[in-house]
């Protein structure tokens, strides 16, 4: 359960835009839409790789 701190005279769109962040944070959507449907452990191998090799490639362009 999320609990969100409000002050005295806060503004309740600063208080949705804080629990939003927070809820974010979690995780729990793309926890959910990761378990709609199964990979198998090869293609999520294979995926994780393919971003390492992308994220080493854009790390060598900056210097």
């Amino acid at each position: 359960m999320l609990i969100i701190p409000v002050k005295e005279g806060e503004n309740i769109e600063r208080a949705i835009k804080k629990y939003k962040k927070k809820f974010d944070r979690t995780g729990v959507v793309r926890e959910l839409r990761d378990r709609k449907e199964f990979t198998k452990p090869s293609i999520t191998r294979r995926q994780q790789k393919i971003k390492a090799a992308y994220r080493q490639r854009m790390q060598s362009a900056e210097i």
